[in-house]
């Protein structure tokens, strides 16, 4: 019942409204029964007292109920220790690739699914800068596409 009311809150305000309305008019006809403008008044209250129903209504209605909320969801960083032997490792194989450290930045970035200009965001890099080196890791990785070259970095060990 009172999730009836809830809903309906504004609907059955608006008809409680019209019966007071209809018993106030009942009972000024019998008072101004006797007054020569009984009719002139009785169309002003009626007049008034639907334009400021109409109003209030008006402003109920398309006053927005909706609040927007804004969620924002942080992906859990994952940070894994390296040893000397698996820095020399790191190092050699990125040696023996060609790739500069913001490429290798780069990668990492693009295995955590994030796009281009992502990237050039969280490197503080222009995104043409950021196209060249994906291309240029395609080319040393030999590939041809993002996931490929996540697959392959993570067989070479490349990143985590």
């Amino acid at each position: 019942m009172i999730h009836l009311f809830k809903k309906y809150k504004q609907v059955l305000l608006y008809a409680l409204s019209l019966v007071v309305l209809l018993i106030v008019l009942q009972v000024m006809q019998y008072k101004f029964v006797l007054m020569n403008h009984s009719y002139e008044l009785y169309m002003l209250f009626i007049a008034l007292l639907f334009t400021g129903l109409g109003i209030w209504l008006a402003l109920k209605l398309m006053k927005p109920k909706t609040e927007i909320q804004t969620v924002v969801v942080e992906k859990p960083v994952v940070v894994k220790e390296l040893s000397e032997a698996d820095l020399l490792q790191l190092e050699k194989q990125k040696h023996q690739l060609g790739l500069s450290s913001r490429e290798l930045e780069a990668l990492q970035l693009m295995a955590e699914g994030l796009s281009n200009q992502e990237i050039a965001d969280r490197l503080f890099l222009s995104l043409p800068t950021i196209k060249t080196h994906t291309s240029n890791l395609f080319l040393k990785l030999d590939v041809k596409r993002r996931t490929q070259a996540v697959e392959k970095a993570r067989q070479l060990g490349l990143i985590v």
